[in-house]
Order: C-alpha cells, then structure tokens, then sequence
C-alpha cells in the first residue's frame, strides 16, 4: 500500500541561513525541481526522499529553541560512514549528542538546525 516517505516539510525563519546549514554544513543536494510556489523555500534530495524548507511567517512549529533534544519530534536520516560524518560535523563546530550505543542496535547523532528543527542520523 505504501511506496515510502516523499517528503518531510520544516518551517525555518531564513532560507538562506538554513540552505548554508542544509547544504553546505551537512551536504543534502538542493533540487532543482522546485515548483514556482508563492512562498519562499527550498527542496533537498536525501536519497529516495526530499526535505522540504518552507519559510511561513504564521507557522506554529517552530520549536523556539536549539537545545537538542532526542525525544522531541524530530526525523532520522541513515548515514553511510558515521565517523566520517562526524568527523565533517565537528569540523564544523556543530553542536550534537553523539549517541555510539543505546537501546537501539544503530548509532546516533541529533543535531538541530538554526531554527531547532531536530534532526537524527544514524547508522
């Protein structure tokens, strides 16, 4: 019945701040098969799925904070080499709870993106 996840939309206050993090800091692709919408945002392709960024002045996800926390909502992307990614995150000075054992069989790292969008990696 289900195919798999096209996409996960966030809310962010400046595109241009968050394409540097999503782009530049972490590496997803922008895609350029964006449709014209009258809104400001951009689209990333992360394997078989997008992410979209979506500037909305009245939305009310929005966090209100960047503190990391891995219980509150939040999306996982799987990471083919962990210490590699690490490595680059750190280079970055992104802040980040590095999770190597817990309950799961998998490792895992959260972050939070500028506007405190959570985000898992793991593999």
């Amino acid at each position: 019945m289900y195919e798999g996840i096209h996409h996960v939309s966030l809310l962010v206050t400046d595109i241009e701040r968050s394409k540097r993090f999503y782009g530049d800091t972490l590496g997803f692709e922008e895609s350029v098969d964006r449709p014209a919408f009258d809104f400001t945002g951009a689209w990333y392709q992360v394997g078989n799925t997008q992410i979209h960024l979506i500037v909305h002045d009245n939305g009310k996800t929005l966090r209100g904070t960047n503190k990391i926390d891995s219980r509150d909502g939040h999306f996982a992307v799987r990471v083919i080499d962990m210490e590699a990614f690490l490595e680059k995150l750190k280079d970055k000075d992104i802040k980040l709870i590095d999770k190597p054992t817990n309950k799961t069989e998998w490792h895992q790292v959260f972050v939070a993106d500028p506007d405190g969008n959570i985000i898992e990696f793991n593999r």
